[in-house]
């Protein structure tokens, strides 16, 4: 972005802010063009990891957007075509700016599901404010609000709810004592594991924390790390691509406690790469399994129809996301004359209140989600099974 457009541009934003009249050029956001029926199209972007180690997890929220747009336009209620436009930003905040600059740059995208991550969502979120489009994000660090990214909206429950699930099942349900806690060194997994750390020492069990980074050649010292501390349970914070080399080792070295790994572990690859070191896992996650509640299985199915797979992490709350978009832009009047710009939009998106089929979504004036929920599975026979809401499995004992 050069200097006189992002001069522009943060006037725009400031100008929003105190509710001023816009500058000519603010409050960017138009049509790509006139589909064949003669009605307006607009863009829904997604920014993730489409490459990299961690492509599973960002294909499944794309698929999931991507269906989302498909099944909008097939219905036939919108005055306007929807698209969709990729930005692949491989998980890393390094590759994220450039990610998002390619959607900013786009004028008719209106909003966006994404950054996929915490660390990306931190590097980008700046020029999303600026250009004042929505960005609906399942990146979890409880940091993010905090920042002052005013496009930013965050649909799932933080990395705060995540890490004390995880320490009310092992405090509640298994009278865990002292618990070794690993993160990749990502923003996503050192901010979860200070949650947890904290948490665990609240609650009076000891805690051996360390960070080991993510892509490490050999999990083999980090494993015997953990077998020798005379820990009875290991939290791990960071990807399935890390933890399965990881369960390796720490079944090698014959570390058979309870283990428990956070949503970015929560994928079908991480049962694939780790084999049967994976088996026993506990799996947190802010997401609904797709293929197993009740309220997803027409998702379920039309996902399968399309993709010849099963929707993955992230992928019905991806849906619902997009679909949440696409909402406030017919509600807007995108297609017969109504402001479809993009603060119209961001503003549009940060009051609704849209039931989706994973949640309701409704946020708080600093783009957090506004509810709360988390889920545990447990990897069995290569499967990774709902056990249910930590909540209620630990009430019931």
């Amino acid at each position: 972005m050069n200097r006189k457009k992002l001069s522009m541009v943060s006037m725009c934003a400031a100008l929003a802010v105190t509710g001023a009249t816009a500058l000519t050029g603010c409050n960017k956001g138009s049509a790509a063009g006139v589909a064949a029926d003669g009605k307006a199209i607009y863009k829904i972007g997604f920014q993730g990891p489409l490459t990299g180690e961690s492509s599973a997890i960002g294909v499944n929220m794309e698929n999931g957007v991507k269906l989302a747009v498909k099944q909008a336009n097939a219905r036939g209620d919108l005055a306007f075509q929807v698209e969709y436009a990729a930005s692949d930003d491989a998980g890393s905040p390094d590759q994220s700016p450039a990610a998002a600059q390619k959607l900013i740059d786009d004028e008719s995208v209106l909003g966006l599901v994404g950054p996929a991550f915490s660390g990306a969502a931190k590097a980008s979120g700046q020029l999303y404010s600026e250009a004042g489009l929505v960005t609906v994000s399942h990146a979890s660090n409880p940091s993010l609000p905090d920042l002052g990214f005013r496009s930013f909206v965050r649909s799932v429950p933080n990395d705060n709810a995540q890490g004390g699930a995880m320490v009310t099942y092992f405090t509640r349900q298994l009278k865990t004592k002292k618990v070794y806690v690993v993160d990749d060194k990502s923003d996503y997994g050192v901010g979860l594991s200070k949650v947890a750390e904290k948490q665990l020492k609240d609650a009076g069990v000891e805690v051996v924390k360390a960070s080991v980074p993510s892509k490490t050649p050999d999990y083999t010292a980090a494993a015997t790390a953990v077998k020798h501390s005379g820990a009875d349970a290991l939290i791990y914070n960071g990807l399935y691509s890390d933890a399965a080399p990881f369960a390796k080792k720490l079944k090698d070295v014959g570390f058979d406690k309870p283990k428990i790994a956070s949503d970015g572990t929560y994928d079908k690859k991480f049962t694939e790469l780790a084999g049967d070191a994976a088996e026993g896992w506990l799996l947190t996650c802010q997401c609904l399994d797709a293929n197993v509640d009740p309220g997803t299985k027409q998702f379920a199915e039309d996902y399968k129809t399309e993709y010849k797979a099963q929707p993955g992490l992230y992928a019905a709350e991806s849906y619902d996301a997009a679909n949440l978009i696409i909402e406030q832009i017919k509600a807007l009047g995108g297609g017969d004359g109504g402001d479809v710009r993009r603060e119209a939009v961001l503003e549009k998106v940060k009051k609704a209140d849209y039931k989706g089929l994973t949640r309701q979504f409704s946020f708080k004036e600093n783009g957090e989600f506004a509810g709360n929920g988390i889920y545990l599975s447990e990897v069995k026979g290569g499967q990774i099974t709902l056990k249910g809401n930590v909540d209620t499995l630990v009430s019931a004992g």
